[in-house]
């Protein structure tokens, strides 16, 4: 088979199980460029109804399996969804064929990857290539952090510089809580590995917004800016968590914001990643603070986030294919890319207990009404089907994401989903999307 899609169907592989998954596969699944669609999520019922299951054991020293699945099954393009596999280097493992060609990835190299893994290596970069970011310093002892922070006119944000799952961030209101952050995940290990080391920042002030692009090696593809919504309550209160909601387009930049985005953050990170030799060819998603001073980065992700993912792909009016092999092959700007000019709005049903303990087994019921309302798509996260019944399995359960001429539209009918949707200790924001600024 060639490996050029636009000739014969391509065999995908897709690794990953959440909810962003469920919105790749759904993309995928709709081009006529797709010969056959393979997943490792099959326990989310949503990829289920996708995709065929990758049918052999590759966990632990096993993994050359997968190497040899994938030859058998001719495969030519693997869609790594989320940030641990590329953490540990499934790019590397799975880019050449036993043949010794070479298989197409979307998704970073490992140590492309460690733009997230490890935010002070981010940091350093970053201060190389003089893109602006907030003032911070790692440590590894707590006591030095502790006399740091003490140092601060007022108390600085925590990070885990390690993988946790979006939840490694604390942003205290006071030097108390700063200091018992510090804590928490340098003593008491709240974070585990992901927090054997912690970068200290001040707090930036203004509005966040989540800026994707991306890149082929050599060319950078912008993607229409999301917002998204971190913290579990209304009013950004409560805990940080992977994400309640996100819509896109966000409203909160002008086109010359955008263009100062571009040319001072992204353009720079692209240029500095080629000189160090790292082969870049998937998401760059930078958190970004529009300042008093500018935008400034918050911090960088190497895949498409969660949520902003399921609105983001909801919107693609063009192949999901053709855009993912142009991006894995380094022929981004050799295709045309569209999205709809309509709003989209997703909206996370999270488990009772989530963030910190979620509850799993209860039932789940109304998905079949919900998607009947129409613009209207309900991905799965934390779900499974059992003897034909939809249960809660995980934090963050489903992504109910609707379209709409306007923002409001989409609000409308995201939240009317919402409400015939059901199962016990329903947690959900009802202001995402909400009282944002939009520029013209």
């Amino acid at each position: 088979m060639s490996s050029d899609p636009s000739n014969n169907p391509i065999n995908i592989l897709l690794v990953g199980a959440g909810g962003r998954e469920h919105a790749l596969a759904l993309a995928i699944s709709k081009s006529p460029k797709l010969g056959t669609l393979y997943a490792t999520g099959m326990s989310n019922p949503g990829i289920a109804k996708l995709a065929q299951p990758v049918d052999v054991d590759y966990e632990s020293e096993k993994f050359y399996r997968l190497n040899q699945f994938c030859d058998s099954h001719n495969i030519e393009l693997v869609v790594i969804g989320p940030e641990d596999p590329l953490a540990e280097g499934w790019s590397d493992k799975l880019a050449k064929k036993s043949d010794g060609s070479s298989r197409m990835i979307f998704g970073p190299s490992q140590r492309g990857a460690q733009l997230e893994a490890d935010k002070a290596n981010a940091k350093q970069i970053m201060r190389a290539a003089s893109i602006p970011t907030a003032e911070g310093k790692v440590f590894k002892d707590a006591d030095h952090a502790d006399e740091y922070m003490k140092t601060r006119d007022e108390p600085y944000v925590v990070k885990a510089t390690g993988l946790a799952k979006g939840k490694g961030v604390i942003v205290p209101s006071t030097m108390d809580q700063a200091i018992d952050a510090i804590d928490q995940i340098l003593r008491k290990k709240a974070f585990g590995d992901a927090g054997k080391e912690i970068l200290i920042e001040e707090k930036l002030q203004g509005t966040e917004v989540s800026v994707l692009a991306l890149l082929d090696g050599q060319n950078i593809l912008v993607l229409p800016p999301c917002q998204d919504h971190k913290r579990l309550m209304n009013n950004d209160e409560g805990p940080n968590t992977g994400g309640m909601g996100a819509f896109c387009p966000s409203g909160t930049l002008t086109d010359e914001l955008s263009h100062q985005i571009e040319s001072e953050i992204l353009v720079p990170t692209a240029d500095a990643l080629r000189r160090d030799e790292i082969d870049f060819k998937g998401v760059l998603y930078a958190g970004i603070m529009l300042t008093p001073g500018g935008p400034k980065v918050l911090e960088f992700n190497v895949r498409f986030g969660d949520p902003e993912c399921q609105p983001l792909l909801t919107l693609l009016e063009s192949d999901a294919i053709e855009l993912l092999t142009a991006t894995a092959s380094g022929k981004l700007d050799k295709i045309d890319v569209r999205f709809s000019s309509d709003h989209a709005i997703c909206i996370v049903l999270a488990a009772e207990g989530y963030p910190e303990n979620p509850r799993k087994g209860d039932v789940i019921t109304g998905v079949d009404d919900a998607e009947q309302i129409p613009g209207v798509t309900v991905y799965h996260a934390g779900t499974k089907m059992t003897k034909g019944d939809l249960y809660t399995n995980g934090g963050r359960v489903l992504s109910i994401t609707a379209t709409g001429k306007t923002r409001e539209q989409a609000r409308e009918a995201a939240y009317k989903a919402c409400d015939l949707i059901e199962f016990k200790g329903k947690q959900l924001r009802t202001d995402i999307a909400a009282n944002n600024p939009v520029h013209a």
